[in-house]
């Protein structure tokens, strides 16, 4: 039995009109009436009641036209999944991008406990400035974006997110040779030479409310400018200023002592890390992924401290 015979009979009802709903059908009528005729040796039973003007479906029509209605969407959506399943490859690259002050240090220790808890996955990272993560994955070109937050920022509503794990910013410097910070902000009248994101750094926007609010833009001096926390980490390291930086990425550096923290705890500023997706754009690979991190959420695969 042709199950596509139930549209034919979907298209009869709604018309009433055998020669109307040929049309629709691309049919003769004749072709048309035939089909229908069909579908009710198949059932064993009259769908159609052909004695009045326009004919209308029998109760035997109408239960068999919902049942088969259901059978063709329930068949017509495991298509669907089949076809998708069949268009991607076997081992399917799941594509991330990041702030370059996450993909250096947060990005794959995140990854290796999410590989731990999830199982493995094939990945890939791009790292780059926020705002062109952000674009591609609006274009469908990357799966999913890790970006910093603060605790009670607004996300795009366009986009669907996920906390992952959490982070802070940090004040260090280049320590003395006895441990104590190069640059000591208990030294009163004595200007500070800053290494400060760019204002269009996303971090900026985390950071310089903190900045306004203890008064401290009158004892920095912008000596260097980087929309990159690597970068500002390099010349923080050799002594050139202060930087607020991730404490992921410069905690190493403090182990080892490298950097030191100054200023006073209050001068931290709080970070959530996120997972952003397009969910306009996923695959069964990536919802698998989204719904593993979604139950997850409550306790975080990665904890900076």
């Amino acid at each position: 039995m042709d199950i596509l015979l139930f549209r034919d009979l979907e298209k009869l009802r709604a018309l009433g009109n055998f020669s109307q709903a040929a049309v629709l059908a691309n049919l003769s009528q004749p072709a048309f009436s035939r089909r229908i005729k069909s579908l009710e040796t198949w059932v064993g039973a009259t769908l159609v009641d052909r004695s009045r003007q326009p004919v209308r479906l029998t109760e035997a029509g109408t239960q068999m036209l919902e049942a088969g209605l259901q059978a063709l969407a329930r068949i017509e959506r495991e298509r669907s999944q089949i076809l998708e399943a069949h268009s991607l490859p076997d081992k399917y690259v799941v594509t991330f991008g990041a702030q370059h002050s996450i993909g250096w240090r947060f990005y794959p220790s995140w990854l290796q406990a999410l590989e731990d808890a999830y199982g493995p996955i094939l990945s890939g990272l791009r790292a780059d400035d926020l705002h062109n993560c952000l674009r591609d994955l609006k274009n469908g070109e990357l799966d999913f974006v890790v970006a910093y937050v603060g605790p009670a920022q607004q996300s795009d509503n366009s986009f669907d997110t996920v906390v992952i794990g959490s982070d802070e910013l940090i004040p260090v410097c280049k320590p003395e040779s006895d441990g104590t910070p190069l640059f000591d902000f208990t030294r009163e009248g004595v200007d500070m030479p800053y290494l400060r994101f760019g204002e269009a750094a996303p971090i900026s926007t985390l950071l310089n409310p903190m900045l306004k609010a203890h008064g401290l833009y009158r004892r920095l001096t912008t000596v260097y400018e980087n929309s990159m926390a690597g970068a500002l980490r390099i010349r923080a390291r050799a002594g050139d200023g202060i930087a607020w930086l991730p404490r992921s990425l410069v905690a190493p550096d403090i182990d080892q002592g490298l950097l030191v923290l100054t200023g006073v705890p209050e001068w931290k500023v709080e970070l959530q890390i996120r997972l952003y997706r397009n969910p306009a754009n996923t695959n069964r690979v990536t919802r698998a992924l989204w719904s593993f991190l979604e139950v997850r959420e409550a306790v975080p695969l990665v904890q900076e401290g």
